[in-house]
């Protein structure tokens, strides 16, 4: 069995520490080395650099998980070495992702709004219910996170409206307050409401209310190892893969077809 090699993206960060905890407890990737700008000594069984340009060794594919600000140094090193990238960092601006788009022309590039497959298992389900219950049943979403979270709504309830938007032909319009507003919910509108506090590592909740009925779908998140097994899941798959844009559809559609054992 090939050890794949892994170089991690904002490496003393929390989730940097937990995904490096993950490939610590698995025998088919380590971690060679961390890129990080921040106290660059925290680790003593790989090296930590400041900057991309510092690498020594190439790894096989890199996890990120930093600041939406480090993506061009990202784009560049994989760009110059061919080098795959899971990209799990949230808060991209539409500009940002253009960018993803565009590299992933050249290289293998995964990007979702969330890393967690039962997240992701959870939009296609959101998409059956858009499909069967039709346009009577109006759509609201609730999303918690901890009050450390700085982006709001998150990634994940975005890409959860998309899904369903996608369904209903792209004419739904999100809605994020409804504070200001005195008027009648319409009905292409697709509510979001976000909470922040304590440590909520992250809820998300769909609602297809109907009449005199209720669908609710809800993914529940107790610790962010989830995010992190799926992130270095992924990292595996996209070793060897042609350049273009993979998420977690495409691991999903794997594991349900039995074609994958990354599982």
């Amino acid at each position: 069995m090939e050890v794949k090699k892994i170089a991690i993206s904002g490496a003393t960060g929390k989730m940097g520490r937990v995904i490096a905890s993950i490939i610590k407890a698995r025998n088919d990737c380590l971690v060679i080395c961390g890129i990080d700008k921040l106290n660059p000594a925290a680790y003593s069984d790989f090296p930590v650099y400041e900057n991309f340009t510092d690498i020594e060794a190439k790894p096989d594919v890199i996890i990120d998980f930093s600041h939406p600000s480090g993506l061009d140094s990202i784009l560049n090193y994989c760009l110059t070495t061919g080098t795959p990238a899971v990209l799990a960092t949230t808060g991209y601006s539409s500009d940002q992702i253009q960018k993803i788009e565009k590299a992933s022309v050249q290289i293998p590039l995964f990007f979702t709004f969330n890393m967690s497959l039962g997240i992701n298992l959870l939009v296609n389900l959101a998409q059956d219910a858009a499909e069967i219950l039709g346009e009577d049943f109006d759509v609201e979403i609730i999303e918690k996170h901890h009050n450390q979270k700085i982006d709001s709504p998150s990634g994940t309830a975005l890409m959860l409206a998309d899904a369903v938007n996608k369904v209903r032909g792209g004419k739904m319009i999100n809605t994020y307050d409804r504070y200001a507003k005195r008027k009648k919910r319409d009905a292409n509108e697709i509510g979001i409401s976000s909470l922040r506090g304590g440590t909520i590592v992250g809820e998300h909740e769909l609602c297809f209310c109907g009449r005199d009925e209720v669908i609710t779908l809800k993914h529940e998140a107790y610790s962010k190892e989830v995010f992190a097994v799926g992130a270095v899941n992924a990292a595996l798959f996209l070793c060897g893969q042609c350049p273009g844009m993979y998420d977690m559809g495409t691991l999903i559609h794997k594991k349900k077809h039995n074609t994958s054992s990354i599982f």
